[in-house]
């Protein structure tokens, strides 16, 4: 069984357009008719010159090699070009081909993908999401409102989730950390306070950043949020610098976590040898793929760490985050987009089945998923920014911060 031929998909979701702009998915076929199916979530270039990327990467490690050789794939794409150093686009790219792999391996055998990486050891995945608005909120208000989102965070505790994430802290912007403004960790004490007071001891909060501060801007916004004991405190300075990490983590008595932005067990294990993050927050479809990312899983393990795979993206990254998830001893959660009961979801064939707050372990073969390819065609991405942008102005101390927390504004 050799992998033969690839194609590639870039869908946008429908609006509000939660999960980014656009997903990539890839499609590999084997020349004995099996396909597979990965998502490749690397957005530092376009859509089309990243299709370009991974064609490449395609043709020059893995075409003509059985699925079976992940390692040796992984290490040809790792060392590619004289390099054996992480590398966002290119990983990215070998991520989602990974995956279809795994996917085609799990159809060959009639057996899921957690059956092949060791076994089930949990049955049931508890989930997280954002808090997003709910029917009638006012959507340009909500990302700053207390007490809009307290409305949806109560509503989605009924619903049976455990843990919401939300981000009120201010812009993410170009210039890299900044020194919150006083407004800004206000704000962000005021969410959660109106949020635990919605939710009692129903739920964790988690409390999201995306790199906006300084070490000290981070170390001052977190201590001021410890009263509410949110259960993480999600990248709260830029991700290239890793060893400011455990200055954050030394100083805040919330757990730091962080990895969404993060590529391959060399960057993670800087984090875990320096005490920088207790949560690793790995994307499937940045981190290196499956394989890579149970290794990152067992040194975490080692140093008493959890996992939280990332998801901001689309349903086939989510399917391989579950799969993960359903074989390794030290998860903590999952992310999922609401319950992925939209467009996700469609384009999976409702393959997952998320219930009261857990999803339950797949059992069909591979991945688990039926991928809808005619309605993966049916909304090409016709827009010119990227999946995800930070903004260009820096934070506004004067007038307020008022940024969409997750979902960019849908193109016309």
């Amino acid at each position: 069984m050799r992998l033969s031929d690839l194609e590639i998909f870039v869908t946008a979701p429908p609006p509000p357009g939660w999960g980014g702009r656009y997903w990539i998915f890839v499609k590999l076929t084997t020349d004995c008719g099996i396909t597979g199916y990965g998502e490749v979530y690397a957005a530092s270039v376009g859509p089309e010159a990243m299709r370009a990327v991974i064609a490449d990467v395609f043709a020059r490690h893995m075409e003509g090699e059985t699925p079976e050789n992940i390692e040796l794939m992984f290490r040809r794409a790792y060392s590619s070009g004289f390099t054996q150093r992480p590398d966002l686009t290119v990983m990215g790219a070998f991520s989602g081909l990974e995956m279809a792999c795994w996917d085609i391996l799990g159809k060959a055998h009639d057996r899921p993908v957690h059956a092949l990486l060791g076994g089930r050891m949990n049955e049931r995945i508890r989930s997280y999401s954002y808090i997003y608005p709910l029917p009638g909120h006012d959507m340009a208000a909500f990302w700053t409102s207390p007490e809009l989102a307290a409305e949806s965070a109560l509503a989605m505790v009924e619903e049976g989730f455990t843990a919401l994430k939300f981000d009120p802290a201010g812009p993410y912007t170009l210039r890299g950390g900044h020194q919150p403004s006083m407004r800004d960790i206000e704000t962000s004490a005021a969410f959660c306070r109106e949020i635990r007071r919605a939710v009692g001891d129903r739920a964790d909060l988690l409390f999201g950043t995306h790199g906006q501060f300084t070490t000290d801007g981070a170390i001052r916004l977190g201590r001021r949020l410890e009263e509410f004991d949110p259960l993480w405190f999600e990248e709260p300075i830029p991700p290239d610098n890793l060893l400011e990490f455990a200055r954050v983590a030394q100083a805040v008595r919330i757990p730091v976590a962080t990895g969404e932005r993060l590529t391959t067990k060399a960057e993670f294990a800087t984090l875990l040898r320096t005490g920088g993050a207790s949560i690793l927050q790995p994307a499937l479809g940045r981190s290196g793929g499956i394989l890579e990312t149970k290794k990152i899983a067992g040194m975490a393990e080692a140093f008493n760490a959890q996992m939280a795979p990332h998801l901001y993206a689309g349903p086939v990254e989510w399917a391989a985050n579950l799969q993960l998830a359903a074989n390794i001893p030290n998860l903590l959660v999952v992310e999922t987009i609401g319950t992925g009961g939209d467009f996700h979801q469609q384009l999976i064939g409702n393959a997952i089945t998320w219930e009261e707050g857990f999803i339950h372990a797949p059992e069909a073969p591979g991945l688990g998923i039926a991928f809808d390819e005619e309605l993966a065609r049916a909304h090409p991405y016709t827009g010119t920014g990227l999946h995800l942008e930070m903004q260009e102005a820096p934070c506004n101390y004067a007038e307020g911060n008022s940024f969409i927390g997750g979902a960019p504004p849908v193109e016309a």
